[in-house]
């Protein structure tokens, strides 16, 4: 691996560390090196907190802060040249005496694309770009697709069992995913900004939508459509203390942490409700079923990957059909009984 890269990466492993605590900002990590040795590191921890560039150069130890003039700066995406929750990185880069920066790729956001390096480069420092770029595209996937098309990155995620089932007949629910899968998802729930799941879905299956197998706090907002207001309030989406966005079409209401948003259920609602999601920052969006609220995404072409997990061990002669996508699978892995597949698209 060349030096360039092997740094890159680095970068690209501490950003990941933000997943789920820094949107709506991108991840960003960030190492400065000295003679081929790390001399500091770091990452984007907290929304409204310091940039992985401010952290980096912070963390140099002081016996080695003098190195700093002399060391180059290694980071996943452009710095920032604008005010906003923070200074612009620009500024303590150029403070620093910083004279080489490595970038993975340009940060898509029209406030920085391109600007952060100009101003670099203006004052006399060497910039490298597109240094494993598309790794760096890849780990900013949501901020990207945010910034070009004004909505979530959309994740549609269900699990059928051998024949193309995802429930049994009446909607009953039936168990097809397995613990190591189930715990996976709970994961990626602590890592988006939303899930989402029809009325059906609600009513047979009492889903919590939490994060509660994965040992961190964080809990995505839960969205549930509820036309008529018809779901008990001793349902789980409705009875616990998480946030959850009702959709329906009586009433606009907030209590505590449950908001009812009107909406008006039109042949193309779900386009303007990538609208409202995107004035309310939200970057990521999983929905998770049934088949009826998957394929209005399909059908509109409002999603970007999807994963679908099969139980081979599982057969039901009857039920109701999983949705159909016809995009190749870009990704498949055997979890113990479970077939896990993503399908992207893009």
């Amino acid at each position: 691996m060349k030096q360039h890269e092997k740094y890159i990466v680095r970068c690209i492993e501490l950003a990941e560390r933000g997943k789920g605590f820094v949107a709506p900002n991108p991840l960003v990590g960030a190492v400065l090196v000295h003679d081929d040795k790390i001399i500091g590191e770091g990452w984007h921890q907290q929304f409204g907190e310091a940039h992985a560039e401010v952290n980096c150069i912070n963390s140099v130890s002081e016996i080695n802060r003098k190195f700093i003039v002399d060391s180059t700066l290694y980071v996943s995406l452009e710095p920032c040249n604008h005010f906003g929750k923070t200074p612009p990185c620009t500024d303590l880069i150029l403070k620093s005496g910083i004279k080489k920066v490595v970038i993975g790729c340009r940060d898509e956001n029209e406030l920085v694309n391109g600007v952060g390096v100009k101003r670099l480069s203006a004052h006399g420092v060497g910039v490298i770009e597109k240094v494993l770029e598309e790794e760096c595209k890849d780990l900013n996937k949501r901020f990207f697709a945010f910034h070009k098309k004004h909505r979530p990155y959309i994740f549609l995620k269900w699990a059928e069992t051998t024949e193309g089932f995802i429930a049994a007949e009446n909607f009953k629910a039936i168990k097809i995913s397995n613990s190591e899968v189930d715990y996976l998802m709970h994961q990626m729930r602590t890592e988006e900004a939303a899930i989402m799941v029809g009325f059906n879905t609600a009513l047979h299956d009492n889903p919590k939508l939490t994060a509660r197998n994965f040992p961190i706090s964080k809990q995505p907002l839960r969205i549930v459509i509820d036309k008529r207001n018809e779901l008990l309030k001793s349902h789980f989406l409705l009875a616990d203390e998480f946030p959850t966005l009702i959709l329906n079409e009586i009433k606009n209401e907030k209590n505590d942490e449950k908001e009812f948003l009107k909406i008006d259920f039109h042949e193309n609602w779900l386009h303007d409700f990538m609208q409202i999601l995107f004035k309310r920052k939200i970057l990521s969006l999983i929905v998770e079923g049934g088949t009826r609220l998957l394929e209005s995404f399909i059908q509109s072409n409002l999603w970007d990957e999807a994963i679908k997990i099969t139980n081979r061990d599982l057969n039901i002669e009857s039920g109701v059909k999983a949705p159909q996508i016809q995009n190749e699978v870009s990704f498949k892995k055997e979890i113990g009984n479970n077939l896990v597949e993503i399908i992207s698209n893009r």
